[in-house]
């Protein structure tokens, strides 16, 4: 019979498995995936190399496929806003990646298992587990499922600059002051913390609030909302 903590960690693989879409033949690849280094030399680090080479190839070509007149530096900069860290911690969390990490204690008690850096990292390594397990083909179709919502709202006109820097930079256009972001809470335990962040500016009617397990996507979020409030962003 399982221990209690064993089937309810199990729990959280199963439900990781059907986010991603694939079950793995090799489970020992998943598990190689979620092991950050800070649990000893085998750890993900090897397999997130070839993550990151197999995300930067599967995006450049979905580009190049979508945008056929596009030039190589339009395309460059969409695929880097779709394989930046901050990005590909976001799809972490929406698989629910963050309880499924294996950490060393000392990154556990600091909240490793939602610090973006080792969300984007893990996110590599899955992917490279995938391909090791099952091939390109099926690695591939799993990456652009992940990414379709993203891929589909892409357009050559966007710069992709982050919600913090577009808003910025509308307000100085507006001659007003910079927007202010204040943090009015933080809830959950320390390896799932949830933050909550307002941001405040004096064209808004009012604050906008996000919340995220980071206080960087809140405060992302919230710009967001701002610039939806402001008209400058498609609700």
């Amino acid at each position: 019979m399982k221990a209690p903590a064993q089937t309810a960690y199990q729990q959280k693989i199963d439900t990781l498995c059907a986010a991603i879409g694939y079950s793995f033949n090799d489970t020992s690849l998943l598990d190689l995936a979620l092991t950050h280094r800070s649990c000893g030399h085998h750890n993900y680090e090897r397999i997130e190399f070839l993550g990151d080479s197999i995300v930067n190839f599967v995006i450049a070509n979905a580009l190049f496929d979508k945008f056929p007149k596009a030039r190589e530096g339009q395309l460059s900069r969409l695929r880097a806003g779709l394989v930046k860290g901050v990005t590909l911690a976001q799809v972490a969390i929406e698989m629910q990646v963050g309880p499924c990490l294996k950490l060393g204690a000392g990154e556990l008690k600091s909240g490793g298992q939602r610090r973006e850096s080792i969300l984007a990292d893990a996110t590599e390594a899955i992917i490279g587990a995938i391909y090791k397990d099952a091939g390109m083909a099926v690695c591939q179709e799993r990456i652009l499922s992940w990414f379709a919502s993203r891929l589909d709202n892409l357009s050559l006109l966007d710069n992709q600059k982050d919600p913090k820097t577009r808003l910025q930079e509308y307000l100085q256009a507006k001659k007003c002051d910079l927007p202010v972001y204040h943090l009015i809470g933080v809830k959950g335990q320390d390896h799932e913390q949830m933050f909550t962040i307002e941001c405040h500016s004096d064209l808004l009617d009012k604050p906008t609030k996000a919340e995220a397990s980071s206080r960087r996507i809140a405060e992302q979020k919230s710009a967001t909302l701002a610039l939806q409030q402001l008209g400058q962003e498609s609700l």
